[in-house]
Order: structure tokens, then sequence, then C-alpha cells
């Protein structure tokens, strides 16, 4: 295949996980607000896209260390990492269906250790790079996050016990519309990084950029729009189960989930780990439930995440391999992996259509959720 034509198909595969991401993570930074009532969800939804948009151009040391950290870009080439992301956008979409809030960032890292492992060899994975930025931060990020929110989800009940509930409520909404915005900025620049340092690879496997090269300005700002959008359209089914499904949040849980959530993604983009947004606000969310004395955490819920959480790196890792092997095969083979992958996701489009969620019934408690 000409070389041009793959890496235009892998800039627009991105795009497309991008875009997934966006609906996919909406609720890390929303659910809570809308849940509490602080925000209508269409006014959520749309003050996050505009600010996902904008942390996008706040720093580039996440998508550094995707295009020159994670694989050997001199051993692959954009058919591999077309694979990787065929894997990831399918397991977000798969996720999505089921409403569980599993990480976009794991799918994406998955995916791509999958083709590039196949395609070159286990020493093409620079693991001590995926165990130092990805998998320590995936244990230790979301624990961090709930502790913290416990703690300040404690005091903030300890401060304010005197406080008359209506007048701690509208306080608090009007904090957790500050503190939800802060998310939307830190996701805005932790996870649009990711996209970018994909496209930035793509194109230096493929001769077009240097080794070592930062993201091109079109690729900031295409990667800004394309998870905008997707945060804009609303992942409804995960927002239900981040706002509803773990615990029954009231106001001041909900700005102490958010809060501490900000402080570790952005911590984190700082210092270039490209941890996932969904561990960290997932954790802050139960910590947030722990903090308040006699409060409802549906520990079942969390189990299913967490089981989701575990799986996504090897599920989406095997469908990259797969994905990827047929790809490098030449025209042919990324024709087919593209329509088998089409079809994927058109079938769990429909599938979702079966028992729609929207703004109209997202703050309903999912049928699903257990303690």
């Amino acid at each position: 295949m000409d070389v041009s034509l793959i890496v235009l198909i892998v800039v627009i595969t991105a795009l497309a996980f991008d875009f997934t991401n966006g609906f996919h993570d909406t609720a890390n930074a929303m659910a809570t607000s809308i849940a509490t009532g602080a925000l209508r969800p269409k006014v959520a939804v749309g003050l996050s896209a505009v600010l996902n948009l904008a942390g996008a151009f706040l720093s580039i040391e996440v998508a550094r260390t995707i295009s020159s950290g994670i694989v050997d870009e001199t051993r692959i080439g954009p058919a591999v990492i077309f694979g990787g992301l065929v894997g990831a956008v399918i397991w977000n979409l798969a996720t999505w269906l089921l409403g569980l809030p599993s990480s976009s960032s794991h799918a994406l890292f998955g995916g791509l250790i999958g083709a590039t492992w196949v395609a070159s060899g286990s020493d093409a994975v620079h693991f001590g790079t995926v165990v130092e930025k990805v998998l320590i931060p995936a244990v230790a990020s979301p624990l961090i996050a709930g502790t913290v929110a416990a703690l300040a989800t404690y005091l903030a009940y300890t401060i304010t016990r005197r406080t008359q509930d209506s007048v701690r409520t509208r306080g608090f909404r009007v904090g957790q519309i500050a503190s939800a915005s802060l998310v939307s900025l830190a996701h805005g620049t932790n996870d649009a990084q990711k996209t970018m340092g994909i496209i930035t690879l793509t194109l230096i496997t493929a001769g077009t950029l240097p080794a070592g090269s930062p993201p091109p300005l079109w690729v900031i700002l295409s990667a800004g729009l394309a998870i905008a959008l997707g945060t804009y359209l609303g992942g409804w089914r995960i927002i239900r189960t981040l706002g509803k499904g773990i615990t029954d949040i009231e106001s001041p849980q909900g700005f102490a989930a958010e809060t501490s959530a900000a402080a570790v993604i952005l911590t984190s983009s700082q210092l270039g780990f490209a941890l996932s947004t969904t561990h960290v606000c997932s954790g802050g969310v139960i910590g947030a439930g722990v903090g308040k004395r006699l409060a409802e955490v549906r520990w079942g819920t969390a189990g299913r995440m967490v089981i989701a959480w575990l799986l996504t790196l090897p599920a989406a890792a095997v469908v990259g391999a797969l994905a990827g092997e047929a790809a490098d095969q030449g025209t042919l083979g990324t024709v087919v992996v593209a329509v088998v992958a089409a079809a994927i996701a058109a079938g769990i489009y429909l599938a979702s259509r079966r028992h729609p969620v929207d703004a109209s019934n997202v703050n309903e408690v999912p049928a699903h959720a257990t303690v």
C-alpha cells in the first residue's frame, strides 16, 4: 500500500479513537455534577467539550511519552499502528455499550503493544517505560485520588456541619461547576495528547517527521477538536454508571471527587505519566462515598469496573495484534480490517438503541447497580 494512503487511514482512525475517547470519558468530568444537579446534562457536556479543546494546548509531555516511549518506532510501520487503534476503538465501544467506565488510555496502549509485539517481537516494546509510565500510575492514581477524595469529603461535611443543608448544597454546587471544569481541562490536557502521540508516531514511522519530534500544530488542533466533539455528544451510559451507579452522591462529595481527580491528572500530565483519567475519577467517586458517614458504596458495581480495568490491556492487545497482523499484509488486509471493525461498531451502536440512555434518563440508577 502507498505510504501516504496508509498514513491517511491511520490518522483518520486515530481521530475516530479520539472521538470515542471523548464520549467514553465525558463521565469523568461531568457525571457527579449532573448527578447532583449542579449542571444540566446538555450544559455540562457542552462546557466539558470546550474545556477539553482548550486543555489539548496546555502540554505535550504525554504525547512525547507515547510517540517515543512505549514502543520502538524504528521497528514498526503505520499498518501496525492502525491495528493497535482498531483494538482500542472496539474495546471502547464494547465497554460503552455495557456502561463500564474503563480506560480509553489503556485500550490504546494495549492495542499498540499487542500489534507491535506480533509484528516486531517483544523486544520492540519498551516494557520498562510501560511499567513506569502506565502500570504503576494505573494502580497508584485511583488509590491516591480515592484517599484524597475521602479525606476531602470528610472535611467538607465536618467543616459545614452547622450549615443548613440547603445553603451547603448551593455552595458546593457552585464549587462543583469550577471543579468539574478543571477536570475537563485536565482531561483534554492528558487524553487528547494520547491521540497526538499516536499520530506523531505514525508520521515518524512513515519518515515524515524525524524521531523524537513533538506533535505539529495541526495534529494538536485536530486531536483537540475530535475529543471535544465526542465529549459534546455525551457518553450518557457511562455518565449514569459513574454518577448514580457507585454511590448516591451529594454536592460536597462531588466537589471533593472532582477536585482530587483534577489535581492528580494535572500533576501527572506535567510529569509525562499517561495515566487513565477514568481510573482517577472513578477512584475519586469511590473515595467520596467512603468519606461520607453512613454513605452506601455499591461495591458490586465497583467490582465490575475493576474487572473491566484488568481486562482492558490484554483484551485490546489481542484485538490489536490480530488487526495489526492482517493490516500488515497489504492493501487487502487493511481493507478487511477496516470493514470488519466498521461492522462491529455498527452492531454495537444498534445494540445500544435497544435500551437508550440520554440526557432525559441519565440520572436513573442503573438496573445492574449492586451493593
